[in-house]
């Protein structure tokens, strides 16, 4: 099972989250891309843990992703799942550039043990030739990527009992970065000689991802998400998880919710995103970064945006991957349109079936 593997459409991106699974597929068009099937099932709490699949809920799982499929109404077979960077070693290393790719298999293989912390025949080990080094026209730079075998076989695990046949495992951050093109009309300039910072805030994590003119230079996640607001609801009105959950989405909550609860879970997030920042400054030799998109469930909450942007200083907008997408007459263009940020990964896999 290869990350970076080869294309074999029509296939379906299968994005697996702490709360929910969502399934997603695309056809080309002329002019872009058109939305053929999409389809969103909850997970039971626990399930997944952190964005690890919990051994004993496999099934559980996988029951998820088949009534996700089901739903979505797509014919695909195939697909692309994702595992979270937390659980992927990434490494960036110069190869000869006249090496042929078999040669640079070889070679990347025998040198890997350099790299990655686990015994090799522990990992799944990929790679993706990620082009020339600047002036150095004799050496192309090469990613490597590798895994825990067990991380990889527990996604390919569920997605067979689904009914699906596993092609591609790519990671979550490369999905962010193939999702990225399909917002580049939302950004300055297009995104051309621009860093766009992508704060995806989940249900439970958060996962910054950094893009340089198209490319994926810096990403991190943590725990924080949505999750906490939820907790903070039942804790306040004595709700269960299950209800609270469900008044968050549909309203019905005391008038004193809005400021004595949700803004300040707002000034959190935006205090969040503040701190990735300085994460990403403080590593790199940037000291600025000239957009924010914010991605994930909790970036639908009203107002987050302008707040974010009104605290840091900086341009901020929720990301919409469907903006400029087409979409087929089956599905439910208004679910789509309000779950948009939360498909951003989901969108970057299903890009890989078409791309």
């Amino acid at each position: 099972m290869l990350f970076f593997g080869s294309k074999t459409p029509p296939m379906v991106g299968v994005d697996i989250s702490s709360t929910a699974v969502k399934v997603l597929e695309f056809s080309k068009t002329r002019d872009g891309y058109r939305v053929e099937a999409y389809g969103v099932e909850p997970l039971p709490p626990n399930a997944v843990v952190e964005k690890v699949i919990q051994e004993s809920e496999i099934e559980t799982v996988a029951e998820a992703v088949r009534r996700a499929v089901k739903k979505s109404g797509t014919r695909a077979k195939h697909a692309v799942l994702a595992v979270s960077g937390a659980s992927v070693i990434t490494k960036k290393i110069q190869m000869p550039a006249n090496m042929k790719e078999d040669e640079l298999e070889t070679a990347i293989r025998a040198e890997a043990d350099q790299y990655i912390p686990y015994p090799l025949e522990e990992v799944f080990l990929d790679f993706d030739v990620l082009g020339e080094v600047p002036n150095n026209p004799d050496s192309v730079e090469v990613l490597l990527a590798a895994a825990r075998s067990e991380t990889v076989s527990t996604r390919t695990a569920v997605a067979e009992l689904a009914g699906l046949v596993p092609k591609i495992v790519d990671i979550e951050a490369y999905a962010m970065e193939h999702a990225y093109a399909l917002i580049t009309d939302q950004l300055p300039d297009y995104g051309v000689d621009k860093v766009t910072a992508i704060v995806d805030i989940g249900a439970t994590m958060t996962s910054l991802n950094v893009i340089e003119d198209g490319r994926l230079i810096y990403t991190r996640e943590q725990p924080f998400g949505g999750k906490q607001l939820t907790e903070e609801i039942m804790r306040r009105y004595g709700l269960s998880y299950e209800d609270a959950g469900r008044v968050k989405k549909e309203g019905g909550l005391p008038e004193n919710y809005e400021p004595e609860v949700l803004q300040p879970f707002k000034q959190t997030m935006a205090q969040q995103v503040g701190r990735f920042l300085q994460f990403f400054y403080s590593s790199t030799e940037h000291e600025h970064v000239d957009y924010i998109a914010l991605a994930g469930g909790c970036a639908n909450i009203p107002g987050v945006a302008a707040l974010v942007e009104s605290n840091l200083g900086i341009p901020a907008g929720v990301a919409n991957p469907f903006a400029r997408t087409k979409v087929a007459g089956r599905v439910a263009r208004q679910r789509l349109q309000a779950d948009a940020p939360a498909l951003m990964i989901a969108a970057g896999l299903a890009l890989r079936g078409v791309s």
